[in-house]
C-alpha cells in the first residue's frame, strides 16, 4: 500500500489538509486542480522539499516522512526536468544510477533496452543542452525510472511541450510506465491528462480533495 494521512500543512494563509489518501498501486494517479489548489505544496511534501512532521506518509509498512529525500525511494521528474546541461543525455542517467548503487551489467543492459523504446538512441550522446524538449523530458523520465523507485511522480510532464509533440509524448509514456506497472503519481491541470492517463483520478480545490 503507498498512502499518506493526517495531512495538515500550513503556510502564509494557504492549508493543505489531506485526511486520507492511498494510490491505486502499478497504476496512474492523477492529480488535477486550478493554480493555488495545493498540487505542488503536495507534490514538494511527498518528495521531502517541503518538511512537516505530523503527518504520515507510507510506501509498503515503510514510513518515509522522517526520512531523507534519497532515502525516499521516489523517482521524480520535475516540470523543468533538471538535467546536468553540460552532460549527455546517457550521462544524466548514469550519474544517478552510480549514485543510487545502481549500476551493473543487468541495469546497464536494461537501460539500453529503454533508451530504445522512448526513442533516445539518437540523442543519447547529445548535451542536454541541445536536446529538444520532448527528448529532454523522456531523458528526465529514464533517469527516474533507473532509480529504481517505489513511486513515480510526474510534475507536470507535458507543459513545456507543443501540442503536437505533447500527444505524442502521452501515448509513449503511458506505453511505457504501463508496461513497467510502476504506481505513478501525475500532477497536472490538463484534463486531458485525467482522460488519458486517469486510472485514479483525484482532485484538489483550496487544499482540499473534493469528489
Amino acid at each position: 500500500m503507498i498512502f499518506l494521512k493526517n495531512l495538515a500543512y500550513e503556510r502564509d494563509s494557504f492549508k493543505l489538509e489531506i485526511p486520507f489518501l492511498e494510490f491505486k498501486y502499478n497504476s496512474f494517479n492523477v492529480i488535477i486542480g486550478p493554480s493555488g489548489a495545493g498540487k505542488t505544496t503536495l507534490f514538494n511534501l511527498i518528495i521531502g522539499l517541503l518538511h512537516d512532521e505530523r503527518w504520515s506518509f507510507m510506501i509498503d509498512g515503510e514510513e518515509l516522512v522522517q526520512k531523507p529525500i534519497e532515502k525516499r525511494q521516489l523517482g521524480v521528474v520535475f516540470q523543468n526536468y533538471e538535467l546536468f546541461p553540460h552532460l549527455s543525455a546517457q550521462d544524466n542517467i548514469l550519474i544517478v544510477m552510480k549514485s543510487r548503487n545502481n549500476y551493473n551489467a543487468e541495469t546497464v543492459q536494461l537501460l539500453d533496452q529503454y533508451k530504445l523504446q522512448l526513442n533516445l538512441d539518437k540523442c543519447w550522446y547529445t548535451l542536454a543542452e541541445n536536446l529538444s524538449g520532448g527528448e529532454k523530458q523522456r531523458v528526465a523520465l529514464l533517469r527516474a525510472v533507473m532509480s529504481q523507485p517505489k513511486l513515480l511522480l510526474l510534475d507536470e510532464p507535458f507543459s513545456a511541450l507543443d501540442e503536437n509533440n505533447r500527444n505524442e509524448s502521452r501515448q509513449l509514456i503511458k506505453k511505457f510506465v504501463t508496461d513497467l506497472k510502476l504506481t505513478t503519481l501525475l500532477i497536472t491541470h490538463d484534463q486531458k491528462d485525467v482522460e488519458i492517463f486517469g486510472d485514479k483520478v483525484i482532485r484538489l480545490l483550496d487544499g482540499r480533495l473534493v469528489d
